[in-house]
């Protein structure tokens, strides 16, 4: 196995964990949040995470088995993200909604460390379709990415102001 293809594989690796670690949250906060629309958020962010992992995991197993990433395997393209992700029941009672913000705080982090994992495995690459393979990634990440910090701006000075915290 030359170096192009171990840092592929170990790529997939980090990549699939990733992805199963954000599946897990996801779910984690579909069951804790008490907002309805949150929750359907966080569930339908939950099913991409499984439906992401599968992919990778299929071109995971082509490369192992066959030296090349799989070629019957698409990525689909996830639902956009409304906004906003939370209810307006949510907004009134911000100040309490310490879980939804953490949440999205969290969230945020997981899609932007998706999205930097995934150019930074495109810039090594030195094949082409290696390079396009990972740029649809940062495209599907970055929209999920964009979506969740919108929602934690649109909330965050809100919930600060409800929760009592001084600005500096």
């Amino acid at each position: 196995m030359d170096q192009a293809m171990g840092e592929m594989i170990e790529g997939l690796r980090q990549a699939m964990q990733a992805e199963r670690t954000g599946h897990e949250f996801y779910k984690m906060a579909a069951k804790i949040t008490e907002d309805p629309a949150g929750r359907e958020v966080f569930e339908q962010l939950a099913q991409e995470e499984a439906e992401h992992f599968n992919f990778l995991a299929a071109h995971y197993r082509s490369l192992m088995a066959e030296g090349r990433l799989a070629t019957d395997v698409q990525l689909g393209r996830g639902e956009k993200l409304d906004h906003p992700i939370f209810s307006p029941e949510l907004r009134q009672r911000i100040g309490q909604a310490h879980f939804e913000m953490s949440a999205l705080a969290v969230a945020v982090q997981l899609e932007l460390n998706g999205i930097n994992h995934y150019r930074a495995m495109a810039r090594k690459a030195t094949l082409p379709e290696v390079r396009r393979f990972f740029e649809d990634l940062v495209v599907w990440e970055t929209a999920h990415y964009e979506a969740l910090l919108q929602e934690q701006e649109a909330l965050q000075e809100a919930y600060w102001n409800e929760a009592g915290f001084e600005r500096f």
